[in-house]
C-alpha cells in the first residue's frame, strides 16, 4: 500500500513536527498580514468600517501604525517559536488576540482575514503548548545591559517630567519619554530643549548615560546574534548554542560511515552534535542546519565544549579505526559512565576498540557477510537486508 510505504519512511515523531511547524507558520502568516494591513490602513486613513462611529478618534488615528507594530512584534515571537522557546509561545499567545482586536477596530475589508486567521491560530497554538519548552537563556551581561537601558530611560523620563517647567515643550509624561528617547539615541529633533542651567546639566547626563546604555545593550543583546550568524557561516558553534545542549547524542568524527548515521538522527529529530576537524564536512553539515563543532574529536577540549558530561550516548564511526580508538579513549576518560558505540572497519580491530572503552563494537565486515549469506540462502525473511541495499 502506498499509505503504509509513506508512513514507514516518515520519522516516528512526524506528528510533532507537523503540528509544531503549523503553529510557527500560522504565527508568521498572522504577523505578515498584520504588517501589510497596518500599512494599508495608514495609507487609507485608519478605521473605515461599520465600527468606525464607535471607535474613539485617538484609536482611529493610531489603528494603522499600531497594527503594523504588532505585526513586527509577532514576527519576533514567531522566530522565537521556531527555536522552541516557551517565551515565544507566551508572547505569541498574548499578541494573537491583540491582532484580532486590532483587525476588528480597523474594520476594513482587508482586516477580516486577519481576524479570522488570528482566531483560527489560537487553538493550534494552545494545542502545541508542550512543543515549546525551551527556556530563554540570557547571560548576566545581557540582563545587566537590558536593565541599564531600561533604567536610563526611566531616569530620563521621570527626571524630565519633574523638571518640566525648566524645559520648552514638556507637558506630559509622554513628552518626557519622547524627549529622553530622542536625546539618549542622539537623534535630537530640537523641538524640546532645556531653558535653565539645571535642565542643561540634566540633559547632558541623559546624553552620556543614554549613549553608553544603547552601546552596551547593542553589544550585549545584538552582538551574540551577529556572532551566531558569522559562526554558522564558518561552521562554528557559539558557546551560547553549546550551552543549550543536554541529553544529546555526540557523534565523534565524520566520514562515509558517519553520513547515514547523521541522516538517521536528523530524520528522527534527535538532538545531536557532530565533532569533526574536517572543515569541508563541517561547512557542508552547517548548510544542512546540522550542529557541528570544529575540532579534533580525540582531544579533550572539543569534547568538553561539546558537553560530553551531559551527553546521552556517543557514536564513533569513521573510516579510520585508529582515529576512532583515540576518540573512544578520550571520551571514556572524560565520561566513564556514558554509553559508547563504535564500528570497526577491520575485523581485527574489534577487540582493540573494546579495550579502548567502547561498550558495543559492530564489525561491519562480519555483519555484512552474515546478512548477505542469509539473504543468498533465503533464510532471512526480514526486510532488513532489502532496506540496507536500498538506493535512493
Amino acid at each position: 500500500m502506498v499509505g503504509e510505504w509513506v508512513t514507514e519512511r516518515l520519522p516516528e515523531n512526524w506528528r510533532w513536527i507537523v503540528t509544531t511547524r503549523a503553529a510557527v507558520g500560522l504565527a508568521l502568516l498572522v504577523a505578515m498580514l498584520s504588517v501589510v494591513i497596518g500599512i494599508i490602513n495608514i495609507e487609507t486613513g485608519g478605521v473605515s468600517g461599520p465600527l468606525a462611529p464607535h471607535v474613539p478618534e485617538s484609536v482611529q488615528d493610531g489603528a494603522g501604525f499600531t497594527g503594523a507594530l504588532t505585526g513586527f512584534l509577532m514576527v519576533g515571537s514567531a522566530l522565537a517559536l521556531r527555536r522552541g522557546l516557551r517565551a515565544g509561545w507566551w508572547a505569541t499567545l498574548l499578541l494573537m488576540p491583540l491582532t484580532a482586536a486590532q483587525g476588528l477596530l480597523q474594520a476594513s475589508q482587508y482586516s477580516y482575514p486577519l481576524v479570522v486567521l488570528s482566531l483560527v491560530s489560537m487553538p493550534t497554538l494552545l494545542l502545541t503548548r508542550r512543543r515549546f519548552d525551551r527556556s530563554l537563556s540570557l547571560t548576566t551581561t545581557q540582563l545587566a545591559a537590558g536593565g541599564a537601558l531600561v533604567g536610563v530611560q526611566a531616569y530620563g523620563t521621570f527626571g524630565a517630567y519633574a523638571l518640566a517647567d525648566e524645559f520648552d515643550g514638556i507637558e506630559t509624561l509622554l513628552d518626557a519619554f519622547y524627549f529622553t528617547l530622542i536625546t539618549s539615541s542622539t537623534v535630537g529633533y530640537g523641538d524640546i530643549g532645556p531653558e535653565t542651567e539645571m535642565a542643561i546639566v540634566f540633559t547632558m547626563t541623559v546624553v552620556v548615560l543614554g549613549v553608553a546604555s544603547f552601546g552596551i545593550a547593542i553589544g550585549a543583546l545584538v552582538g551574540p546574534a551577529i556572532q551566531a550568524r558569522i559562526s554558522k557561516t564558518l561552521g562554528i558553534m557559539t558557546d551560547s548554542e553549546l550551552e543549550l545542549l543536554e541529553n544529546h547524542v555526540l557523534v565523534l568524527g565524520y566520514g562515509d560511515l558517519t553520513e547515514p548515521i547523521v541522516n538517521k538522527l536528523a530524520d528522527a529529530d534527535e538532538q545531536f552534535l557532530v565533532v569533526t576537524r574536517d572543515e569541508t564536512a563541517a561547512s557542508e553539515l552547517t548548510e544542512r542546519d546540522i550542529r557541528v563543532l570544529s575540532g579534533n574529536p580525540s582531544d579533550e577540549g572539543p569534547l568538553q565544549r561539546a558537553k560530553i558530561e551531559s551527553a546521552r550516548t556517543v557514536l564513533v564511526a569513521t573510516n579510520n579505526d585508529a582515529e576512532d580508538a583515540l576518540a573512544v579513549l578520550t571520551a571514556r576518560e572524560l565520561r566513564p559512565d556514558v554509553r559508547i558505540v563504535t564500528a570497526a572497519t577491520d575485523r581485527e580491530n574489534t577487540a582493540k576498540l573494546k579495550r579502548a572503552g567502547a561498550d558495543d563494537v559492530i564489525s561491519l565486515a562480519e555483519l555484512g557477510g552474515h546478512l548477505l549469506v542469509r539473504s543468498a540462502l533465503g533464510s532471512d525473511e526480514s526486510p532488513v537486508v532489502s532496506r540496507l541495499l536500498e538506493t535512493e
